[in-house]
């Protein structure tokens, strides 16, 4: 009886090990969830917004997670269905999830756009936020960067690249096709951005040339026959690495393209309203000035 006792003990012991392990092992693959609390704010929408901005900080969240289900997230954030839709669309239009239809469908995190900077800078544009000097100001300013590390790692092509554009370019001139031109003129630019192979310098370079292409296509056509031949001495200077003949090259051409842009726009009337107040104000002393020179 002893011996049979013992191997039942033994059987016993044995038969409770694999389930604690595979308990073990199911806590340490369990997967990290979010953790949402309830929301009070009156604008209920944008703290559901902050909260999962807060668990993609923190890990919790990562590029394609799904979220939980829309009932489920509703619960959590004690709000109705109607306020976490609105949340999760103010978040789909930046860029920050997308939502996909049917069966497998539901809110996942997104691996985001650059189009939402790009759009951001174009609404603050049309706001008036940002002036054209401004724009052009700052277009040459961040050009004289990408040109610089352009330079330093050019290859074989991106010259051809940049060839290839401005043989476009004088088509589309030759062809009177001006919204054309604008546009492979400024991607003439974007070249120069992704060559700097930093994805910051070419998302930054991309919202201002955006924004710039409905400046200059406002404007209107204009001469600028002088940046074709500009064009091809920069190539040039780019294939030696020559960076100070490239970079000087390329600031010339565009304060000159400024010069042109700016001088084609209509002042504002707010700014011809204050324009003409000074004027106003320096009238009597020049009047008073030139009274006293006569007397002399």
């Amino acid at each position: 009886m002893t011996a049979p006792e013992a191997v039942g003990t033994t059987s016993k012991k044995v038969s409770r090990m694999p389930r604690t392990t595979k308990k073990s092992t199911e806590d340490a693959a369990a997967p990290v969830l979010p953790r949402f609390e309830a929301v009070r704010s009156p604008r209920a929408f944008e703290e559901i917004a902050t909260q999962i901005r807060a668990e993609l900080a923190k890990g919790r969240l990562k590029v394609g997670s799904r979220l939980p289900a829309e009932r489920a997230l509703a619960v959590q954030f004690g709000v109705s269905r109607n306020t976490l839709r609105e949340a999760l669309r103010s978040l789909e239009h930046a860029g920050l999830i997308r939502l996909q239809k049917g069966a497998s469908g539901g809110a996942f995190i997104s691996e985001g756009s650059a189009g939402v900077i790009v759009n951001g800078m174009v609404d603050l544009y049309h706001m008036g936020t940002l002036s054209p000097s401004q724009l052009t100001e700052a277009r040459i300013w961040i050009e004289a960067v990408a040109v610089r590390e352009a330079c330093a790692r050019v290859r074989p092509e991106d010259v051809q690249a940049l060839k290839d554009n401005l043989d476009q370019v004088l088509q589309a001139s030759q062809e009177g096709d001006f919204p054309r031109r604008v546009q492979l003129n400024l991607d003439f630019h974007r070249i120069i951005a992704r060559m700097t192979g930093n994805p910051i310098m070419v998302i930054v370079m991309d919202g201002l040339l955006t924004v710039l292409e409905q400046f200059v296509q406002s404007i209107g056509d204009h001469d600028n026959a002088f940046v074709f031949a500009s064009r091809k001495r920069f190539i040039k200077h780019l294939e030696e690495k020559n960076t100070a003949a490239a970079m000087a090259e390329m600031e010339n051409s565009l304060k000159r393209l400024e010069r042109g842009y700016l001088s084609r726009i209509t002042p504002a009337p707010a700014q011809a309203k204050a324009t003409a107040a000074v004027t106003a104000a320096a009238a009597p002393k020049t009047r008073a000035a030139t009274k006293k020179k006569a007397a002399a």
